[in-house]
């Protein structure tokens, strides 16, 4: 009987034990979009840098670059399987560029 109770424990606690590592495991990729100011958020352009997400991976840094607007971008990724995560914003005087952070991520 404590056998069995014994084997039923360490059973259970390998299980959760696997369930507990299986994880998973995402590449998150920057990109950096600099739209005008007062200029109802026409982009200036789109920046990427070389990140070690983008190894092995078939996007490239001059297809990201090559996007003209925010909505091409984000259906690009979204082809490409990579999941919007965030996005962020800096201002820093009235008639300066905004720079605007994307965040993307991808399962490995």
């Amino acid at each position: 009987m404590i056998n069995a109770l014994w084997c039923t424990i360490f059973f259970v606690f390998v299980t959760f034990q696997v369930a507990a590592q299986d994880i998973p495991k995402y590449d998150y990729l920057e990109v950096i979009i600099i739209q005008k100011a007062n200029n109802s958020g026409k982009v200036k352009r789109i920046k990427v840098e070389e990140q070690r997400s983008l190894e092995g991976k078939q996007i490239t840094i001059k297809q990201l670059e090559k996007l003209e607007n925010t909505s091409d971008l984000l259906n690009f990724m979204n082809a490409a399987n990579w999941e919007f995560v965030d996005r962020q914003s800096v201002v820093s005087e009235e008639n300066d560029p905004v720079w605007m952070s994307y965040i993307f991520r991808k399962k490995k």
